[in-house]
């Protein structure tokens, strides 16, 4: 049996998992959005802000290894991402070229940006639709963050 791709949204403003970074084009952490959104598709795979900040930053550096340093994440983390999201979609999201004279690099495919531009279609959408919800739900937080 087939099961829907599943959407969770959720408040994001739990401690922040990464160190702040000097670098003012690095992606924003999870906790500086007022939401996240996550697309849960069966057992193979999920994405959310995490791993559409991972693609954009492979886009900007052209490197698995540029975008793990802007991510402030290990290469083997960055690169396993990828590889999973690689298997999971019907066309690979990164292409790779190995190293050599003239140095490796990462691109997203255009199936790839397709993938990214459709994440954070549905990402913007889900936050507007919900956006009065949950500041009123915060003001409901002891804390009232």
């Amino acid at each position: 049996m087939t099961r829907a791709p599943a959407v969770s949204v959720r408040s994001a403003s739990r401690p922040q998992s990464r160190p702040k970074a000097s670098d003012t084009t690095q992606p924003p952490p999870s906790s500086s959005r007022p939401l996240e959104v996550r697309v849960l598709l069966g057992r193979e795979l999920g994405i959310g802000p995490g791993k559409a900040d991972l693609l954009e930053a492979i886009a900007e550096t052209g490197s698995i290894s540029g975008a793990a340093r802007r991510m402030r994440m290990s290469y083997r983390r960055a690169w396993s991402l990828v590889a999973r999201m690689n298997q999971a979609f019907r066309e690979p999201l990164v292409e790779t070229a190995t190293g050599g004279s003239h140095g490796g690099g990462a691109v997203l495919t255009p199936f790839g940006r397709e993938v990214l531009v459709r994440y954070r279609a549905m990402e913007h959408k889900a936050r507007m639709s919900v956006e009065g919800e949950v500041e009123s739900f915060r003001r409901l937080l002891r804390s009232g963050e």
